[in-house]
């Protein structure tokens, strides 16, 4: 199938790499020429065989925004947009009724798996209408870990953002889990060997998980995250989820005070928030700050 995928930072061009090895037809643009395929957006548009499917793969906000008007004003009735970045569900509706009125279909995807879903696939979530959703499955099916699990078509437009906001909600409330164990680990005096400690959680016991063989990956590397400054960001999800939560009148004790958590690192030097800010690095490749 062929695809245009917009945006080729760390998630995107690597989606870019899985899809071609896949046996997909890519066509990439992002503002670097020296990864881009194409030299303009309606560049991408123009070398895509109608109907027409693009996948936006931006920043939430403002830059999702500009490039969905772009391709509004671009894609022809009967062409597909895909968001799979980190809008906000409460977006999709607006785009999808924007780009309706022209006839273009509108899909939205939550995509997990960070720097390593070239390896091991990316979890989607899907909100949008069967018949878009069936004419992009070659390509979730490629992008998606390989077996039975990975994927879903959690519901209408919408969805697909709502879902991933709430596994993101989820993840605050884990790596918080994570962190206050490790710190609590450190202080203690009868404890010497707190990494290993963490390695031994890694088979046989109810909390191991991915995150935190992350967890180990990042204290081979830091026994004790001298090198890292505790101060971690929150890149909105946390925050629309607490949110969403008020709106809903559902508690969420736990997630909520994950995200309280990072606010307090930008005010000291949390140890916890070393290891938040560690395991964030491990699994999405985010920026860290080195301690002074």
């Amino acid at each position: 199938m062929q695809i245009g995928l917009i945006g080729l930072g760390k998630m995107g061009g690597n989606m870019r790499d899985r899809l071609r090895n896949a046996g997909h037809d890519v066509v990439g643009y992002a503002r670097d020429r020296d990864v881009s395929d194409v030299g303009s957006i309606a560049e991408l548009v123009d070398g895509l065989v109608s109907p027409r499917a693009v996948w936006v793969m931006v920043p939430a906000g403002d830059a999702t925004e500009s490039v969905l008007t772009e391709l509004a004003g671009l894609l022809s009735a009967g062409d597909i947009v895909v968001d799979g970045g980190n809008s906000r569900w409460t977006d999709d509706e607006k785009h999808a009724e924007e780009l309706g009125r022209r006839g273009i279909g509108f899909v939205d995807v939550g995509v997990s798996g960070g720097v390593w879903g070239l390896k091991n696939g990316y979890a989607l979530m899907v909100g949008g209408e069967k018949e878009y959703v069936d004419r992009l499955q070659p390509i979730f099916e490629a992008l998606k870990p390989e077996g039975p699990y990975g994927y879903v078509q959690a519901g209408k437009v919408g969805a697909g953002h709502f879902a991933k906001m709430v596994h993101n909600g989820i993840e605050y409330a884990m790596m918080q889990a994570y962190a206050e164990g490790w710190e609590l680990l450190e202080k203690a005096d009868s404890v010497d060997h707190v990494r290993e400690v963490f390695r031994s959680w890694q088979e046989g016991t109810v909390i191991r998980s991915w995150l935190l063989d992350l967890a180990v990956n990042a204290l081979d590397d830091d026994p004790h995250l001298e090198k890292l400054r505790g101060w971690a960001d929150d890149s909105g999800e946390g925050r629309w989820t607490v949110e969403a939560a008020l709106d809903n009148a559902v508690p969420l004790p736990a997630i909520t005070a994950s995200l309280f958590a990072r606010f307090s690192s930008r005010q000291d030097d949390s140890p916890q928030m070393k290891m938040i800010a560690a395991l964030r690095n491990q699994f999405g490749g985010h920026a860290v700050e080195s301690s002074k």
